[in-house]
């Protein structure tokens, strides 16, 4: 039998304001995802990354005028890769732009964890401003020039992970994962997200022909489910790092945009550690 106490969480404001918000910004985010032109698309993720580039540098504990700029910099220069890519080539990801999202993808998978382990204070202001490029951009990048419909599919996989893992914790959460930096998070929620992945890829490799047709064999559906894992594990990495960045900076969110979020950054972490991941993973394909 549950415990009162135990029931009664999933009844509280905070999570029904969490799943309100959550459940206006998806809508709202798949409308523009799936009918924007792209370049309308576009202008809309540089605003997302202008947004969580304040934050971003109010979290390295550069100043408010400072942050601004940081923002509108990072936004501009997104907007110029953009621009480069669409005169080079055409909205979508190309073979050639595998250098950046392997450099992403090597930040969050080595650099990101290495990083946490010793402390991210060790790295303020300057640097940490500076790794705000690579958590930021490569991920925005990713969001436009993928096919949506990956888009959608990777997002899908983040939040389900991240659902998965937070009820998980909560119910069943003994065992802390990082306590030093998110005291919340478990190892009982780290299992929780990767079964939810797990699941949700299965479905995915049955459910979609486009899929299924390429996983006959069982080293096939091997590579796959590990590459569920990969990004699951990634997507974990991502909200963590954003979790000791708030640490470091003696913050509860990022910012208070989102009711029962926080900010920006609290809401797209693991999404823009694990677009890159994808994105790499999308131009060896195409190479192959």
């Amino acid at each position: 039998m549950v415990e009162p106490s135990r029931r009664r969480r999933w009844l509280e404001p905070s999570l029904v304001q969490r799943a309100l918000t959550a459940s206006v910004l998806l809508a709202a985010f798949l409308a523009a995802l799936l009918w924007l032109p792209r370049a309308l698309f576009a202008v809309l993720v540089a605003g997302v990354v202008g947004l969580a580039a304040m934050e971003w540098g109010r979290l390295t504990g550069l100043p408010t005028v400072v942050s601004r700029l940081y923002a509108l910099t990072l936004a501009c220069a997104f907007g110029v890769l953009l621009w480069l890519t669409q005169a080079l080539a055409a909205w979508t990801v190309q073979p050639w732009m595998g250098v950046l999202f392997a450099t992403a993808s090597l930040f969050w998978i080595v650099v990101a964890p290495a990083w946490m382990a010793h402390g991210v204070r060790a790295g303020t202001p300057h640097l940490l401003a500076a790794a705000g490029v690579l958590v930021l951009l490569p991920g925005a990048l990713a969001m436009v020039l993928l096919p949506p419909t990956l888009v959608l599919g990777t997002l899908a996989l983040v939040w389900i992970a991240d659902s998965a893992a937070y009820f998980a914790g909560r119910s069943l959460g003994r065992h802390k994962l990082a306590p030093a930096i998110s005291p919340g998070k478990t190892w009982e929620g780290v299992v929780g997200g990767l079964l939810g992945v797990l699941v949700y890829a299965i479905i995915c490799g049955f459910a979609i022909p486009a899929l299924a047709s390429r996983l006959g064999e069982a080293t096939a559906w091997l590579l796959y489910l590990s590459g569920g894992v990969l990004l699951c594990g990634v997507s974990i990495v991502g909200d963590l790092f954003e979790s000791a960045m708030k640490r470091q900076a003696s913050v509860k969110d990022s910012g208070t945009l989102l009711p029962g979020h926080g900010g920006v950054l609290d809401r797209i972490d693991s999404a823009l550690a694990v677009l890159p991941v994808v994105a790499l993973l999308f131009c060896v394909d195409a190479s192959a």
